[in-house]
């Protein structure tokens, strides 16, 4: 908890608006798609309003694409730290998961509250019994950030520039999930390629949830949660073995 609270108070101390930059990340996102995508692409959103169809992608994609780049550098940015006194030094990446997931709720109330508008104003949203899953997709996507971060922060103590590889690959890699647009908008002939993508029918089932427009399917979904695990097995494996040794290579 203690790291949790500096990871937060140490980002927002010196800036004017602090925790309101929380707000106003996801809605410039969301504008600047709305606009870009929306407006000059003509992208579909499945008829869906195209603000809550780009901010419910948005606000999923911001927890996992912050979790893992914050935690693929674990190692370098607090080697201070771990040369100095001895803690389960799994506890840092635990504690960016969860200051992450912070971050998340108050940009799901921005999303909670813009779904409301709409469904107040009669739009083609049809909200179902799925959102109960939303705890689970959440947990999902904490752990699939946590493995690949953990892997990743293991390299990055011998090879710095997959740090900045990765930021540019978390980028690239948003255009292979559907958070710009929907499932169903990819021929049959390239959509096994997203769906072997994880994260995409994790954001699916969030969107079908709450907007009732959306690709859902159990396998899907136990794809996604089968590779979860995986990945944080193998990165727990190779963070425990590199945090022996790797005051000798940061």
């Amino acid at each position: 908890m203690l790291f949790v609270r500096r990871d937060f108070v140490s980002t927002y101390k010196q800036t004017i608006l602090g925790p309101i930059w929380f707000f106003i990340q996801p809605l410039l996102t969301t504008i600047t798609f709305l606009v870009i995508f929306g407006r000059v692409a003509k992208l579909s959103t499945d008829g869906l309003p195209m603000m809550v169809f780009y901010l419910a992608g948005v606000t999923v994609w911001n927890y996992f694409s912050q979790t893992l780049t914050s935690t693929s550098t674990v190692f370098t940015t607090n080697a201070q730290i771990f040369g100095k006194v001895y803690f389960p030094r799994l506890t840092m990446p635990l504690s960016i998961v969860i200051s992450n997931l912070i971050r998340f709720g108050i940009q799901f109330v921005l999303f909670f509250v813009v779904w409301v508008y709409y469904l107040i104003q009669g739009s083609a949203i049809q909200p179902n019994w799925l959102i109960m899953l939303t705890p689970f997709l959440i947990i999902i996507m904490g752990l699939l950030s946590l493995g690949l971060g953990m892997i990743f922060s293991a390299l990055t103590t011998k090879y710095r520039d997959l740090a900045m590889l990765l930021t540019f690959g978390v980028q690239l890699l948003m255009y292979a999930t559907p958070v710009i647009y929907p499932l169903s908008s990819i021929s049959d002939e390239y959509r096994w390629i997203i769906l072997a993508n994880p994260l995409s029918s994790i954001v699916e089932t969030f969107r079908f949830a709450f907007l009732g427009s959306g690709t859902f399917n159990w396998i899907y979904l136990g794809y996604s949660t089968a590779v979860t695990m995986v990945i944080l097995f193998l990165g727990t494996i190779t963070f425990n073995k590199v945090q022996k040794s790797f005051t000798d290579t940061v």
